[in-house]
């Protein structure tokens, strides 16, 4: 459902706010080995994130990506929003371009279920509420 991009982006936030919780500054090079993802792709997710202000880059032999305390309460729909924009609560299920109540594809009907019910969780759930529930459980961001 989700691009590349913001699958890595999701992942690359979660593991920075992590570390942030713990008062650590992470490189690019640890994060694209954490998240296992291509360093390069990730520099340039990073770069976007950082443009829009929901992770902070510090520069300097002391310095690597953060997330300040006051941005945990964003919601996942926002850097959702930064990466892929709306189209994932607009798209095809089957990804055709055209596809709606006019002239619907076969999973029409029953993917506005699902990208209602995804757009209801990503707005609902924040940075902090993902670090908890990881904190809580024995959840891993790479496999």
């Amino acid at each position: 459902m989700f691009s590349k991009s913001c699958e890595y982006g999701l992942r690359a936030v979660i593991f920075i706010a992590q570390q942030s919780i713990e008062k650590n500054k992470v490189n690019i090079s640890t994060i694209s080995e954490e998240i296992n993802s291509p360093q390069a792709f990730t520099a340039k997710i990073l770069q976007q994130l950082t443009r829009n202000n929901i992770v902070k880059s510090v520069k300097g032999p002391h310095g690597g990506f953060t997330v300040e305390e006051h941005k945990m309460d964003i919601r996942l729909s926002e850097v959702v929003s930064v990466l892929d924009g709306d189209s994932i609560y607009k798209g095809c299920g089957l990804g055709l371009k055209q596809c709606d109540a006019n002239s619907p594809c076969p999973l029409h009907y029953k993917f506005i279920e699902i990208r209602d019910n995804l757009k209801n969780m990503l707005e609902n759930t924040s940075l902090k509420s993902v670090i908890n529930d990881m904190y809580l459980e024995e959840i891993i961001l790479k496999r």
